[in-house]
């Protein structure tokens, strides 16, 4: 559980220092890279685990290996520190704050926040309700799923997501940049059109062996790809400056606890009672149900300027700027 609140309170910063840094032009691309580290992290995780399975056995790996992981990343959480000790506020919240228009307590903002934006909030969670019940079943579950439904051996089952996240991670800049052209909402649509429609199918592939699993949870993956891309771009916009950072962390966090961490076990369960290998199929569609419900009246964000008080993409905000096309550096 503390690991959980630690990871938990560092992404809600993690994504609105991203989307405050980038320039409102290119902040779906360079916002995409916060995913590519995440994935990095997954990808690390799973090929450490991996390799200490081949090399230790199931019993060595059952009675003690499993801590090395564990082992290996805590250095990491040093590395966290010293950045923290070294990283300034960004200049948008400097701005803000220039202008004595930060919140000055706690109490306060948090009561301003459920007073004035339950809506962003509501719509938010409901984003990522889609968002990481997917994030989940495909990152977290899928291992368990292929080796105990498919039949896949451990390390098969370890294998397969880890090429589907490395393939992932070449894609998401490119995901990131489109949604820069033709805005967040477009390449939402399109993720969550796709997964609803493609989910059974790729779940009957992934159970027909190592390569069906391969291509199914590749497939998937792609079509998951515009959401995790977009989502420094997407959720911190949602919010205006003063309340940027809690409204974020509090909408996410709590969605992700409830819908998103409970997602393996809940397929688990529902596998068990129902003795459907398709669950997670069902589960992940519904999800994407929920955050296309929400999707429906968040406003357009893309190239707005987000720094102020008043919320991205509505009237009385800054107006979006035009699409400039990157220029290639001069020879």
């Amino acid at each position: 559980m503390i690991q959980g609140f630690s990871t938990g309170g560092e992404y809600g910063g993690a994504a609105t220092f991203m989307a405050e840094y980038a320039p409102c032009r290119r902040r779906g691309f360079l916002g995409s890279f916060l995913e590519v580290g995440t994935l990095a992290g997954f990808s690390l995780g799973a090929l450490l685990m991996l390799g200490f399975s081949l090399v230790l056995g199931d019993d060595q790996m059952h009675a003690w290996g499993w801590r090395l992981p564990f082992l290996v990343a805590a250095p990491l959480g040093l590395v966290g520190i010293y950045l923290r000790t070294r990283l300034e506020d960004t200049p948008i919240f400097r701005e803000l704050e220039a202008k004595g228009e930060k919140e000055e307590e706690t109490t306060t903002q948090f009561r301003d926040l459920l007073a004035g934006y339950w809506r962003p909030i509501l719509q938010l969670g409901g984003l990522v309700v889609a968002l990481n019940v997917v994030n989940y079943t495909l990152l977290a579950y899928m291992p368990t799923y292929l080796e105990n439904e498919i039949g896949l051996s451990a390390d098969q089952s370890l294998v397969v997501p880890i090429i589907g996240m490395l393939t992932m991670m070449l894609f998401l800049p490119l995901a990131g940049h489109h949604s820069d052209r033709i805005g967040r909402k477009p390449v939402w649509w399109f993720s969550l059109a796709g997964l609803f429609v493609a989910g059974v199918p790729m779940f009957l592939l992934m159970g027909t062996g190592m390569v069906g699993a391969v291509i199914g949870f590749a497939v998937l993956g792609l079509l998951y790809l515009p959401q995790l891309a977009t989502i420094s771009a997407t959720f911190p916009a949602m919010f205006p400056t003063h309340v940027r950072y809690a409204g974020m962390a509090i909408a996410y966090n709590v969605s992700t606890s409830l819908f998103g961490g409970t997602a393996p076990a809940v397929n688990e369960w529902l596998i068990g009672k129902t003795g459907d290998g398709l669950v997670p199929a069902y589960y992940m569609m519904g999800a994407c149900v929920i955050g296309a419900i929400a999707l429906i009246k968040v406003p357009e964000t893309t190239r707005c300027p987000i720094n102020g008080r008043e919320t991205p993409g509505t009237p009385k905000a800054p107006p979006q700027l035009e699409y400039v096309a990157p220029q290639p550096a001069p020879a």
